[in-house]
């Protein structure tokens, strides 16, 4: 049976799949690795380790005697750059984007470029700090000139992983795309800011996310892909009609691949901003913190309720307590006016959790508080376009709390939890489907669950 192996790996969560030629999973292994710490006593994800698993995972999958490994591709998470010297060798830790940017550094850089809202607009990415990975870049010039003089090529972690496998760097646009501070999106190119500061050298060219580079055992190795803009390849290839798609894990994110309209600046300070579809069309985007929250906030309920961790899952949705939280709380529901407050903290910050009697009413109200922050965020990309379906998948697709409030939130628009878990890897493997794959794309990849409001 002929297999392409995606390697698949978010910030905790480690996978590796391999799909059959009607894209099925058939073999797959998981594996959460310790973090290590940089310079400065900051977590990040430990490149050697993650290194290693990669090759062991690929020895086993090359002695797996019923399966013919045709392709490799990755998807990774972003905002994270490796740098290589010219033997390949790595020179920093993979630095993690949650790390705080000094802000004098960050004050002088946009200073220097007609100020913060020029530039957001300019490149589609919010005031991030470390997120805007450009920045990483720009950090470790200022602060470190005599290492980053022995940088051959900045790689993003997608592309770092495939030059393992293939000894040629490339960069690739859904991850240059990415709230970088890199790509000029009016222009279509790399900002000016690069050769100014002598960095576009150390950037490698563009490879189109369709390509593969051939090994001369005939194995085809994509370059990697941006997990967010791999994620909703399987969604552009199934549906024609305007959607949004809701990924959701640590973030979730609301993808408008419909809505090309160049972002304003008070968007961006909402979170919104531009991803790079492999095919180089913009998708607009909007970012809420919410898996985070979520997993905050579940802590913070099984410590006050004495319950385990995971109790949620045993939580379904009741429209009893909804309506009795709603009286309580005097929660209109989803206002039409915009109220973009609430995307700065989720109120259950501040609730009190003595004023709940139980465990399932306290997550009821948290899902109501997330699905209110939800709608704002995802309002920012439906924004004036005809949207018609909303797409839910990840980690919530599976809650029928939010699943239920998401859509009476919408009652004009069909509202679908989408159980294709691994989106992100489906998408890295039919992007290069043309070059693995003798048969043509099924049309029933995704299994939808229609929510009625």
């Amino acid at each position: 049976m002929n297999v392409v192996a995606i390697f698949d790996i978010g910030k905790t969560n480690k996978k590796v799949f391999l799909f059959d030629e009607n894209y099925k999973i058939v073999w797959e292994k998981s594996v959460n690795l310790d973090e290590t710490l940089d310079e400065d006593g900051f977590p990040c994800e430990d490149i050697e380790v993650l290194k290693n698993w990669i090759f062991d995972r690929l020895a086993e999958i090359k002695n797996l005697t019923d399966y013919v490994l045709k392709a490799i591709n990755f998807s990774t998470y972003g905002a994270s750059f490796v740098y290589i010297d010219e033997k390949g060798k790595v020179l920093t830790p993979l630095y993690n984007y949650l790390k705080e940017y000094p802000e004098e550094l960050k004050n002088d850089f946009y200073n220097k470029y007609k100020g913060q809202e020029t530039f957001a607009v300019k490149t589609a990415s919010p005031v991030l700090g470390s997120l805007n990975s450009g920045m990483q870049i720009y950090r470790l010039k200022e602060k470190n000139p005599e290492l980053f003089d022995q940088v051959k090529y900045c790689l993003h972690l997608p592309q770092y992983l495939s030059f393992l496998l293939t000894n040629e760097a490339y960069a690739d646009i859904t991850s240059i795309g990415c709230h970088t501070n890199l790509w000029n999106f009016k222009k279509m190119k790399y900002h000016k800011w690069l050769k100014n500061e002598g960095i576009s050298d150390k950037i490698p060219p563009l490879h189109y996310g369709k390509d593969i580079i051939k090994k001369e055992d005939g194995l085809a190795i994509g370059v990697g892909l941006h997990d967010s803009s791999s994620a909703i390849i399987p969604y552009t290839i199934n549906f024609t009609e305007p959607f949004v798609l809701l990924s959701t894990g640590t973030w979730s994110i609301s993808l408008n691949p419909f809505n090309n309209k160049q972002l304003t600046f008070e968007e961006l300070q909402h979170d919104c901003l531009c991803y790079m579809q492999y095919t180089e069309k913009p998708v607009k985007a909007a970012r809420l913190f919410s898996g985070n929250e979520h997993e905050l906030q579940t802590k913070r309920l099984a410590e006050h309720f004495k319950v385990p961790i995971d109790t949620y899952k045993e939580v379904y949705f009741d429209k009893k307590i909804v309506s009795n939280l709603r009286a309580l709380n005097f929660q209109i529901i989803y206002p039409k006016k915009y109220d973009f407050d609430i995307l700065k903290e989720c109120p259950f910050q501040k609730r009190d959790l003595d004023n709940f009697k139980s465990y399932e009413i306290a997550y009821h109200q948290l899902m109501l508080d997330l699905v209110e922050q939800q709608f704002f965020s995802t309002n920012l990309v439906i924004h004036n376009s005809s949207v018609k379906k909303i797409f839910v998948d990840g980690g919530f697709s599976k809650n029928s709390i939010f699943m239920n409030l998401l859509a009476e939130a919408y009652p004009d628009i069909e509202v679908f939890a989408a159980s294709m878990a691994q989106a992100s890897a489906l998408g890295a493997a039919l992007a290069i489907h043309q070059n693995w794959n003798p048969k043509p794309i099924q049309n029933d990849l995704i299994d939808l669950k229609f929510y009625k409001h």
